[in-house]
This record gives C-alpha cells, structure tokens and sequence, in this order.
C-alpha cells in the first residue's frame, strides 16, 4: 500500500501530507525531529484496519512550509493547523494519534476542541498541564529537560545541529543500528538538509518557552483516550504517564516496558495493534 504525497492549504501555511488507505479519517502527528516520513510503517498498518490516514510534516519541518517567526510555532496556531487537515479530509471528526510534539498538539487539540476529535492516542508525550508542572517542581523532570533551556539560545543550536551530527541524532532515535536501513537514514537527513529546517523545528521549543507554563484553560479531555507509555523514556519520568490521563474522563495508559521514548519504532507491532484495536472499539463510555 503506498502513499501519496500532497500539498495541503490549512491555517495560512502549506503541508505536505501523506496519504494511506480509505474509511474514516485518522491523522498522525510526528515529534522533533522527525517527520511525516518516521510514520509510514504504522500509518500503513493502521489504514489496512480500515482507515484513512493523514500524515503531515509538521509546519517547520522537511517539505511543509516554514514560517520564519517564533510566534507561528504556538501549540495553539498548530492545533489550528490539525482543525484545517481535518476540514481539508471531509470529515466533521478524526481520530488523533500523537508522539512527542505530535503528542502535546493531540493533548492541546483534544481538549480545545473535542467535538472535531472522535478517539485520542498519545505516545510519549505528557498532557500540557502536567508537563510544565513537572517541569517547574519536580527536580528529575527539570534534569531530564535540560534541552529546553539550552535550545532558547539564539543561533548556536541550530549551529551546532547542521554540523555534522546526523549520524548521533539518528542514534538517538534508532539507538539499534540494525533497526534502520540507509535508505530510511537518507530520508532523515536529506529532512534535516531542508533550507530553515531546524531554525523552524527549534522555534517549537522557543514559541513554548515564551508561553510557559502552558496556557491551556480548558485542560479536560473529554474524548476517549489511550496513552502508550514507553517505560524506559529518557526524557520523561514515568510517572507523569498517570498524572496524564489522570485529566481524562475516559482514558487508560498502556506501558510498554522495555521500549524507550521511541516506542513506536522499537516495538511497532504491538503499538499498531494497541492503536487499531482502540480506534475499533465500541464506545462504552468507559475505558478498561
């Protein structure tokens, strides 16, 4: 099943967006830094459980456009960006589903706008509210967040990141060389090549430090929810998993053990069938 890639108008910008399968409407949504094309292999399983399935880059990142201003990377003109994907499918709804970044926009856009979101599914990435709690007042998230601080630094991340160390941050993700192949190494750098690529990524981290703590006023989530929680996650204490859907009316949380922040590409069956047999479930009205 291949993908077809589009330009697609949404919130003043373009984004290029991937396209897999047919049936109601799910969009998946990358964190830093990787991309639409991170996605492909889960986007395929889960369209053949019947799905269409969106798969942007992001604004900032690879072939969608760039704004140069910090302002275009709040989570709120981003959640804009996922209300026009789902305007430009057809659909008065989709499903969501999020890792990282991709996850804190999922958290944002459910809570800001539940009645565009059917089902939520959040991979490693903590609800906005816990996150700059955890940030402000647990020493060991504040340690594991360190990047934050440092990447607010005008210039020289974006430096030090085009130089040379493409080969580390593929470690970073793929820690198993074996996992990756060189053509899926390629796709990340030639991504990463992208003229304002990572000024644009970066301006994530900048636009949410100039709005932190993160101004969320209604944080409920009112749409069903399934958190999967890498357990071995080296940027993220493992408790703020609970405190998450601790904001959910109807949500539970999966932990995957032996997986890291990069989950989905560690253990990418079990995470597929996690989502697809969620996505399938008949709404009870409560989760187990």
């Amino acid at each position: 099943m291949g993908a077809a890639g589009r330009l697609i108008g949404t919130n003043g910008i373009r984004l290029h967006v991937l396209e897999f399968g047919a049936g109601p409407t799910s969009i998946l949504l990358h964190g830093f830094p990787e991309g639409s094309y991170a996605w492909e292999d889960l986007a395929v399983r889960i369209a053949h459980g019947g799905r269409r399935v969106l798969v942007p880059d992001q604004r900032g990142y690879n072939q969608s456009d760039k704004p140069p201003n910090i302002a275009s990377y709040d989570s709120e003109t981003i959640s804009r960006d996922v209300l026009g994907l789902i305007d430009a499918s057809g659909s008065e709804h989709a499903d969501l589903i999020g890792h990282d970044w991709g996850g804190h926009i999922a958290w944002w856009t459910a809570a800001r706008y539940p009645q565009r979101i059917r089902r939520l599914v959040v991979i490693n990435a903590a609800h906005p509210r816990v996150m700059s709690r955890n940030i402000l007042l647990n020493p060991r998230q504040t340690l594991k967040s360190y990047y934050i601080f440092v990447l607010q630094i005008p210039w020289i991340p974006e430096w030090i990141l085009s130089r040379n160390c493409f080969a580390r941050m593929l470690k970073q993700i793929r820690p198993n060389a074996s996992a990756i192949s060189s053509a899926e190494a390629e796709r990340y750098i030639a991504a990463w090549s992208v003229p304002r690529a990572f000024p644009s990524m970066i301006n994530w981290y900048r636009a949410a430090f100039r709005a932190f703590p993160f101004r969320l006023d209604e944080a409920r989530i009112r749409v069903p929810t399934l958190l999967i929680w890498g357990a071995q996650d080296q940027f993220l204490e493992r408790s703020l998993a609970q405190q998450s859907i601790d904001w959910c009316d109807r949500g539970r949380v999966v932990y995957l053990e032996d997986a890291t922040h990069w989950v989905h590409h560690e253990q990418p069956e079990e995470v597929a069938r996690l989502i697809v047999d969620f996505l399938a479930a008949p709404d009870r009205g409560t989760l187990s």
